[in-house]
């Protein structure tokens, strides 16, 4: 999605860790520009301006300005970025400049609302496979997001990818028939639980077998015979 946004950033000539490093110092960070048949360009930007990109409601697929010194600003994309493992602050991005008059492939997060009536009145289990989907679209028509409505949903019941409703020039990449969020019913082991069980077992008290009886005409074993005496 295009967005309204504009990011100074300065051409950086030196490369190498000990500049990367200098620049973090200083409150900047790396980065690349790079697409459309153009040259790639090592840049210097604020960590804290991306960002703000990074953490709306867009995301990476949110479509900004970037300015290069005194260049006219083109339009780019967030395509990759690296966190410290440790501290979790950006560290280096990539990005993508953006043709606009031509369709781009993105991923699409799939989010859920309302309760199941399979959840709610069947019991079973609600369960989201896949949180994305690959759409191919122009860059000024990707969504923020798609919407699933699960209210109707019910036990063995799906929403699949080719159920999502597309407009203008989206089209679906992702296979048609792929599970973004389906209700499944409840566990055999659940629904076992749920049976009373008998008062011995269901206190721990199981009762010992009864002696089988003997079989009416057995004779009692004879006493064994006294050793005779020497």
């Amino acid at each position: 999605m295009r967005k309204d946004i504009t990011i100074a950033a300065t051409a950086r000539p030196a490369r190498g860790k000990n500049e990367a490093r200098r620049l973090r110092v200083s409150g900047l960070m790396p980065a690349i520009i790079y697409g459309t048949g153009k040259d790639p360009v090592a840049v210097s930007v604020s960590p804290k301006e991306v960002n703000k990109i990074l953490h709306s409601d867009t995301g990476h697929n949110t479509i900004f300005d970037m300015a290069v010194g005194d260049a006219a600003a083109e339009a780019v994309m967030v395509v990759d970025w690296l966190h410290h493992p440790v501290r979790g602050n950006l560290m280096h991005v990539d990005l993508l400049r953006i043709d606009l008059e031509k369709v781009l492939k993105v991923d699409v997060p799939v989010h859920t609302r309302g309760e199941s009536v399979g959840v709610k009145i069947g019991g079973g289990m609600i369960e989201v496979i896949n949180r994305e989907v690959t759409i191919e679209c122009l860059p000024n028509e990707i969504p923020a997001a798609f919407d699933v409505d699960v209210t109707e949903l019910n036990v063995n019941q799906a929403v699949r990818a080719g159920d999502l409703k597309l407009s203008a020039s989206m089209r679906l990449i992702s296979p048609s028939d792929s599970v973004l969020v389906h209700v499944i019913a409840p566990r055999a082991e659940e629904a076992a639980a749920a049976v009373v069980a008998e008062p011995e077992v269901a206190k721990g008290k199981a009762k010992a077998p009864a002696a089988a009886a003997p079989a009416a005409g057995d004779k009692k074993a004879a006493p064994p015979a006294d050793k005779k005496k020497k």
